[in-house]
């Protein structure tokens, strides 16, 4: 895991010092949230072919071993086994080229999908580990929610297809462009993968390091908002901090005392911000918490549904 991390962190520094590398790109001009500004605006066949070929190879080589880790039936264990060490292999070998596919071709997936696509991955996968978490910290402010007990395992046996589509769709989706928020995401995505290349460890569990990665999205979400100058990080800040008020925290094994801190601390914080506009937007706290939540239950919903249906075909048959 801490190898990991380093790697993240050294690879991170190789992508900012290779910006001189890039390729001079005559960007489109930006024509509003759902336009993606790095991209070519005359692609070609090997642009296209470079990206694409390489998203699906990489989809495909983290699926098979998932399929192969749970055909074996491994045991979570204190060290890795062969499949782990072939995934932290594969998942170097796919960064350090998309690295070389961006100075040579430089287009990803962005080119041919919404923007929106790239984000609602993202949010499925934070969607769904709320979901599977649900057995051990519970939803709102500890409290579980017994309707998605049975849904929540089988999220848990299948997550890793689906957080595995999630991070590395969004990984190919971005050129590995050297911005403040390319190099934030692409940190994140490193450190997602980690997480990813460790199934069936007992690292993979570790409530404090899961945390790690939940919480790394308020500030990488924060300061993309920052940067972009649009008065909007509010949002991000207090909606991810939301999230860990209502639900993160409370897997942390946190005493009370240390949970209304946390709780003062986020209202006071809420009102200082948006206190001199006359609170008129503390509202903006809700939207990120509210859509996480109606997802989370839209999704168990949809596969409490599926789950029954495939029973009953079973037992048709």
């Amino acid at each position: 895991m801490w190898g990991g991390v380093v790697f993240s962190l050294l690879f991170v520094l190789v992508v900012h010092l290779v910006r001189p590398l890039l390729p001079e790109v005559d960007f489109a001009l930006d024509t509003g949230a759902a336009h993606y500004y790095w991209k070519l605006p005359d692609p070609n066949w090997i642009s296209r072919a470079s990206a694409w070929g390489s998203y699906l190879t990489h989809q495909a080589f983290l699926w098979i071993l998932i399929w192969k880790a749970q055909r074996d039936k491994l045991c979570y264990s204190t060290g890795l086994h062969r499949v782990n060490f072939l995934a932290f292999a594969g998942n170097a070998v796919f960064v350090i080229w998309h690295l070389f596919q961006t100075v040579f071709w430089y287009d990803g997936l962005a080119q041919d999908v919404s923007v929106w696509s790239s984000q609602w991955s993202v949010i499925i996968m934070l969607v769904l580990i709320l979901h599977m978490e649900n057995q051990r910290r519970g939803i709102f402010f500890g409290k579980k929610v017994r309707f998605l007990s049975e849904t929540g395992r089988f999220v848990r046996k299948y997550h890793g297809y689906v957080f595995s589509w999630a991070i590395v769709y969004t990984f190919w989706f971005h050129p590995m462009e050297n911005t403040s928020g390319h190099l934030i995401g692409f940190f994140y995505m490193f450190m997602l993968m980690v997480q990813g290349s460790l199934f069936f460890t007992r690292a993979h569990v570790n409530r404090y390091w899961n945390f790690t990665l939940e919480i790394l999205v308020l500030f990488h979400g924060t300061l993309v908002a920052m940067n972009q100058g649009n008065g909007m990080w509010p949002m991000f800040f207090f909606g991810f901090a939301g999230l860990f008020i209502v639900t993160q925290m409370h897997g942390l094994g946190l005493k009370r005392w240390h949970r209304w801190v946390f709780l003062g601390l986020y209202c006071g914080g809420a009102i200082a911000i948006y206190g001199p506009d006359g609170l008129g937007n503390l509202h903006q706290v809700s939207w990120i918490p509210v859509t996480e939540y109606v997802a989370m239950f839209v999704f168990a919903a949809l596969i409490w549904v599926g789950m029954k249906m495939a029973s009953w075909k079973r037992t048709r048959s």
